[in-house]
């Protein structure tokens, strides 16, 4: 066999109700002593959040909080983030929330001890090798969605406010030492926040099933986690309360992150530039956009497609496997076409321009040209799959 590959595959979790008391000890393991949490606004006051801080507090470890994180976080966040945790003298970062405390926890203790800029860091090549690793401080991640699985990535995305683009932030060690993934920190999730980031899994499951190249682990991952994610999202926003089919979407989850190593698609690249321009949530974009992609992609994809139905217990065909797509959609109050989710086409040209350039273009079944990210934008504009 002349096939050669890369491979990378995640740190230690720690799964299962209850274990986020394990907390304190997680963070001796990462050897982090005082730790800063990292969360977003709109997380830091609730109960879920003052639990952990108090957990910390009862077993004497002095931590910080940083909360001025927006949902789509933005390079201000990250810089305010840097000079609290340098002035409170941190030793390491509790990376708590959804992905956008995820991804900012993550990317300000990357930056911790960097002297250059952050968007030399931008994962584009080799760009990563410019850190020096020494002044990358350890993470504990402790995801409360399930859905964006930046608890097992070495990567955060933050968009430039100044030129709208999200951004893809790299580097091997910025993969989280200890992952807590208790899914009884999840329940307290709104139903559109749950929709979002259950789909949001589905969606990284799905793009790095179908991306080209040889990457049999990822796939085997990613089937897994489509069948976890189309059987449990359900459960979940139908009983909030239903813990073991919370645990299945945070594995699905976690599946998702490590399985799209092997690429992502078309979903990523028109959601991305919408999410920056219209600050849409990120994987309630994905859901508005998924059945216009795999509709497109279905020359490339068409028996992949077929075998996973079958594996999900579905018709074993394409239209299968997209009938489900669309069903879940439906039950779960996606909306069916950008207009319904307050995205016009006045930035039609400009979505597509910044979509063909996204890093997860390349990973697309079919080359992305400006013409086809057109016309999947078209299609989600008036409902037609």
């Amino acid at each position: 066999m002349t096939t050669k590959a890369n491979w990378n595959y995640p740190t230690a979790v720690r799964f299962g109700a209850g274990r986020i008391a394990e907390l304190p000890d997680a963070l001796k393991t990462a050897g982090i002593s005082k730790p800063l949490l990292v969360t977003d606004a709109g997380l830091v006051n609730l109960p879920v959040t003052q639990r952990v801080l108090a957990l910390l507090e009862a077993a004497g470890v002095p931590a910080g909080v940083f909360a001025d994180v927006k949902p789509n976080p933005i390079a201000a966040n990250v810089n305010a983030g840097i000079e609290v945790l340098r002035k409170g003298g941190h030793d390491g970062v509790i990376a708590f929330g959804g992905g956008s405390g995820l991804d900012t926890g993550k990317v300000i203790a990357f930056m911790a001890g960097q002297t250059r800029p952050m968007w030399d860091f931008e994962d584009i090549g080799d760009w990563w090798t410019r850190a020096d690793p020494k002044g990358i401080f350890p993470i504990v991640a402790v995801p409360t969605t399930a859905g964006t699985g930046s608890e097992v990535g070495r990567a955060g995305v933050i968009t430039d406010e100044a030129t709208h683009t999200k951004k893809v932030i790299f580097h091997p060690l910025m993969m989280p030492k200890v992952v807590i993934a208790d899914p009884e920190l999840t329940v307290g999730m709104p139903r559109f926040i749950t929709v979002g980031t259950g789909f949001d899994a589905l969606a990284h499951c799905l793009e790095a099933y179908c991306a080209p190249g040889y990457h049999p682990l990822a796939d085997g991952i990613a089937v897994e986690g489509i069948r976890l994610a189309l059987d449990n999202l359900p459960r979940v926003v139908a009983d909030p309360n239903d813990l073991e089919a919370r645990g299945h979407m945070m594995s699905a989850a976690a599946m998702g992150a490590t399985a799209f190593q092997k690429g992502l698609g078309a979903i990523h690249s028109l959601s991305h530039p919408v999410g920056a321009l219209y600050d849409t949530h990120h994987g309630m974009t994905n859901a508005v956009f998924m059945p216009y992609v795999l509709a497109v992609n279905r020359d490339a994809i068409e028996a992949r497609i077929a075998r996973l139905a079958a594996y999900c217990d579905l018709p074993a065909t394409f239209e299968g496997f997209q009938h489900a797509i669309l069903a879940l959609r439906e039950k779960l109050g996606v909306p069916h076409t950008l207009p319904e989710f307050k995205v016009t086409a006045e930035k039609r040209d400009q979505i597509a321009e910044m979509a063909i350039v996204d890093p997860t273009a390349g990973g697309n079944p079919v080359k992305l040209t400006k013409d086809l990210a057109l016309d999947i934008f078209d299609r989600a504009t008036e409902g037609r799959v």
